[in-house]
């Protein structure tokens, strides 16, 4: 292996080579006589690092500090030998690249290891804005770690296989690098859910043969036409990875449909010598085939943000098959598959406007890290910058990409902080619409500002009413109310205690007890708090109904809930509060939930679409909540609908049993014409293992359908479950 690797290097850099080759012999040395916990030479794991770099053809300071990256920490050699024996900069990749291995590799509880992640990704941020390199070493080092995950204990292959899917897969993805981040996923997927992985292996491998056939039949086609118009070209088909047709068979059974109805798991791929040729081949491909106008396009005129240039369109073949299709030149490819690797070379001192461009994201989130905390800060990188995109355009044609959910206010805070602090309104297509619209791919969106000195409204901070997705938006919106003159803060707070404090039911003459329930020293500075936008009334009101039901349950006045979960549900911005689930919708972890607040027994946790929240008038009393540890069971009540026969009760206890559930209570409401109804009441841990016994009750011979029941009642307020 380390021939094949030098070898390759010598192909693109030969004047450079002996640094790898120097690399190469000290790390050897440093390794002598180590394995892995797989059994392998340890050495083989940084010559294999150091060869996925190569294949990105990398310069080589960066492939030796792949192939020296694990040598301080597991031989003892400090990093001023490397710094001598090589360079200050690849002594530098080797410390960065060694100090997230450090973090990453202890283990705490669950909560110290997300803030030990959110660190972790902040270092390597922070690193990959003064050099690229350090990122580049960090995937190549986790793809090969993917690769051998098997090899360690079940709860840490879990743990870093979820991180892989969460975090490096998305980062590989943002920087363009598609070779390895569609491996990163594959991988990732095989361990998290390994049943469904083989399912879906197997699914392609039974219609493989059918869609070569496809395939070749298709290019040939095309490569004829393409050749009669004159246009040189390579023409060939795109796979679709395991986890990428995962995900599709999700949203298609999600449609009603399954996997026979999905056409494009193989795409075609045109290579052309130039943009010229790439429109031209566009023209020949839609003049065989009827072209799907809203599935195109053009990130030619438009590149993506990670560099990512190419044709999209998308045609009906037979009038009944879609086939997608992508044209680029061979350079765009290079881009396509290497991302920002395949044009990054490292030049000390040099800058490079068309990396500043690119990278200006991750110099964005290395500025956040003085404003928000660890746990902030990765919710900050994964809603906006890791998630699903969604790209629209000014009407200039620049494009822009915001997290999947985005409105015009984040399309505002994108463009410029002051634009958004001005923004009164937006067009969308020429047409006006709410600034709580959210936008769809390929939108061309126009904010219509207003005066300078306007400021943002608070409500923009409200959840509920949906004004942004973005955390940089609604970092930017609490910084303005925090940079405001002190007495305008505190005037808005005191008229939002006046106005809104009494309708939520709190009941005080004075401040006095929610000062000192929030850890402040004076009005003053609750008042300021509320004006700025760092505390809700929500909060307040949340806090104070919680201490007002302790203090009333410990001299007697008030039964103690049925349901209390505080370890269970997190409140955002408040801590040990009551809380309790609702009985009229039976949330279960999994669920998306919301807290609804009472008058004086703490909050009540239900389903996002419960009726009763979604007809609930007072907004204002609901406030964001969200699973934390919860190692319990819930009730929840299944309704099987069946034609009545012997057995039917003891078929579906049966499945109830296999998967490990308590089955507490059955009721049966006979119905006419031999049918029955049976509803079976059930402790489960979550809403996955809910959905299992659905899945499985629903094959049930005789059985007609079956449901979770619950969220019909209208009235949160008086609902036995508040």
């Amino acid at each position: 292996m380390a021939s094949s690797l030098i070898g390759k290097v010598r192909e693109y850099l030969p004047d450079e080579v002996n640094l790898v080759e120097r690399a190469y012999e000290f790390a050897a040395q440093a390794h002598r006589g180590q394995r892995r916990k797989s059994g392998q030479l340890f050495l083989e794991h940084p010559l294999r690092t150091a060869m996925a770099l190569a294949d990105l053809r990398l310069d080589a300071d960066t492939i030796a500090a792949a192939l020296l990256h694990d040598v301080p920490e597991d031989c003892g050699i400090t990093l001023k030998e490397i710094e001598t024996k090589f360079n200050p900069r690849v002594a530098k990749l080797v410390d960065g690249v060694t100090k997230l291995n450090k973090l990453t590799s202890r283990v705490e509880t669950e909560e110290i290891r997300s803030k030990l992640q959110a660190e972790n990704l902040r270092k390597m941020l922070m690193a990959t804005a003064e050099d690229l390199g350090v990122i580049l070493i960090k995937l190549a080092d986790r793809l090969d770690n993917m690769r051998s995950l098997g090899a360690l204990p079940l709860d840490k292959r879990l743990t870093i296989a979820h991180e892989t899917l969460e975090i490096y897969a998305p980062l590989a993805h943002r920087l363009g690098i598609w070779r390895i981040k569609w491996q990163l996923e594959d991988l990732a997927f095989r361990y998290l859910e390994p049943e469904q992985y083989h399912r879906v292996a197997r699914l392609v491998a039974g219609k493989r043969v059918e869609r070569e056939s496809f395939i070749n039949e298709i290019s040939q086609i095309l490569c004829q036409e393409l050749d009669k118009a004159s246009i040189k070209n390579k023409v060939f088909g795109r796979p679709k990875h395991i986890y990428s047709i995962y995900q599709k068979i999700d949203k298609y059974t999600a449609q009603g449909k399954d996997f026979n109805d999905i056409h494009d798991l193989f795409a075609l791929r045109v290579l052309t010598n130039s943009v010229s040729d790439c429109y031209k081949a566009l023209g020949v491909i839609h003049s065989l085939w009827h072209p799907i106008f809203e599935e195109f396009d053009d990130f030619i005129a438009n590149p993506k943000d990670n560099g990512y240039s190419s044709l999209h369109t998308t045609v009906i073949y037979n009038t009944t098959t879609p086939l997608e299709i992508q044209i680029r030149t061979y350079d765009m490819h290079q881009v396509a598959e290497y991302g920002i690797a395949a044009h990054w070379r490292y030049k000390e001192g040099k800058a490079d406007a068309r990396f500043d461009k690119e990278l200006a994201w991750v110099r964005q989130l290395v500025d956040w890290k003085e404003e928000l905390d660890s746990e902030e800060f990765l919710e900050s990188v994964k809603s906006d910058v890791l998630s699903d995109r969604v790209f629209v355009s000014t009407p200039k044609g620049e494009i822009k990409d915001l997290p999947k959910g985005a409105t015009p206010l984040d399309f505002a805070f994108r463009v410029h902080t002051d634009l958004g602090y001005r923004c009164i309104g937006a067009k969308v297509n020429g047409k006006l619409k709410s600034l709580n619209y959210i936008l769809k791919n390929g939108d061309v969106v126009e904010i219509i500002a207003g005066k300078k000195d306007r400021g943002p409204s608070l409500d923009w901070l409200n959840s509920e009413l949906g004004y942004v997705k973005s955390s940089h938006a609604r970092t930017k919106i609490r910084q303005w109310f925090k940079k405001q003159e002190r007495g305008q803060c505190v005037a808005t707070g005191k008229q939002i205690w006046d106005k809104e404090i009494k309708r939520l039911g709190i009941n005080l003459n004075n401040v006095d007890k929610a000062i000192s329930s929030f850890g402040y020293s004076n009005p003053d500075d609750l008042f300021f708090a509320l004006g700025c936008g760092s505390l809700s009334v929500s909060q307040i009101a949340l806090k104070l109904n919680t201490e007002l039901e302790s203090a009333q349950e410990g001299i007697g006045l008030l039964p103690t809930p049925a349901r209390i979960s505080p370890v269970g549900i997190k409140v955002l911005g408040v801590g040990d509060l009551l809380t309790r689930l609702a009985n009229c919708c039976h949330p279960l972890p999994g669920d998306k939930i919301i807290g609804y607040i009472t008058q004086g027994r703490g909050i009540t946790v239900h389903n996002r679409n419960c009726l009763n929240i979604v007809n609930e008038m007072e907004k204002e009393r609901l406030i964001p909540v969200e699973w934390g540890n919860v190692e319990q069971v819930y009730p929840v009540t299944v309704q099987v609908d069946a034609w009545d026969r012997v057995g039917l009760v003891r078929d579906i206890s049966a499945i109830v049993a296999e998967e490990g559930v308590n089955l507490i209570g059955v009721n049966m409401a006979p119905q006419n014409d031999n049918l029955t109804s049976l509803d079976f009441t059930l402790e489960v841990k979550s809403a996955a293992q809910l959905a299992k016994i659905i899945s499985k009750a629903s094959v049930v011979w005789n059985v007609i359908s079956v449901v979770r029941k619950g969220g019909t009642d209208v009235n949160p307020e008086t609902s036995s479950g508040q």
